[in-house]
């Protein structure tokens, strides 16, 4: 074996097949995921109903949040730009970092991390299926922008956008839900304080810009923290004894 062999293999936790078999498991789900959820039920007609339903729920309650904070941040070309890569970059570029990170700096998370993940995007999916949910930003009339549409290169009306997403899948959101696991995971793996806190202030920044870029609303969200508890709890299953873990 060469230096360089040992070296890649001293650096890989357990070697080249166990990364590339880990890499496949990650972006075949992705694609059979995306693949999914393009094809679950498009229903216009009860995406709106059920995003109306949520509207007149949160004036019930007078939380309409989302509003002001759209405000805010269409008052800003700083907070613009920031949401709306947020917005991009969330789900796949950041949790990809994560994986990788987690499988090299602490791989004896890595398992459970993608695990937990996995769960909470099929539930997701579920949830896509059962629910289809039309976003802040499909309701003008009550007073919502498509900040995206409006001021980002790349929009929900993009080729690729199509093609991948279900533009009715809001509830439950799944960029809350990676948010919140990534964060907490990266947080108890990270070694320094202020990368702690970084981390630790990822979901909530998340959640923020999902709502100012009117693509969520905050029952979308307290949603995907549902599903994050939900997928954590089946996949860690804190109920059980240390002597069965």
């Amino acid at each position: 074996m060469s230096t360089y062999s040992e070296a890649s293999t001293r650096r890989l936790p357990r070697g080249w097949a166990h990364l590339v078999l880990q890499l496949a498991i990650w972006i075949g789900f992705y694609a059979v995921y995306q693949v999914a959820r393009g094809a679950a039920d498009q229903s216009v007609s009860r995406a709106f109903a059920n995003g109306e339903w949520i509207i007149e729920l949160q004036r019930s309650l007078n939380s309409m949040i989302e509003l002001p904070l759209q405000h805010l941040v269409e008052s800003s070309s700083l907070l613009i730009q920031a949401t709306s890569y947020t917005y991009w970059l969330s789900q796949f570029a950041v949790v990809g970092f994560a994986l990788l990170y987690v499988y090299f700096r602490a791989h004896e998370r890595f398992i459970r991390f993608r695990n937990t993940l996995i769960v909470a995007n099929l539930i997701g999916l579920v949830g896509y299926v059962t629910v289809p949910t039309a976003p802040p930003r499909m309701f003008p009339q009550a007073g919502f922008n498509d900040t995206l549409a409006d001021h980002a290169a790349l929009t929900h009306n993009s080729s690729f956008v199509q093609f991948s997403a279900n533009p009715y899948a809001a509830m439950p959101s799944l960029h809350s839900a990676d948010a919140l696991i990534v964060g907490i995971v990266m947080a108890l793996v990270v070694r320094s304080r202020w990368a702690k806190t970084l981390w630790l202030a990822w979901p909530p920044w998340v959640w923020f810009s999902v709502m100012a870029t009117g693509n969520h609303f905050w029952l979308d969200i307290a949603a995907g923290v549902a599903v994050a508890g939900v997928a954590a709890a089946l996949v860690y299953r804190p109920w059980r004894s240390p002597r069965a873990a």
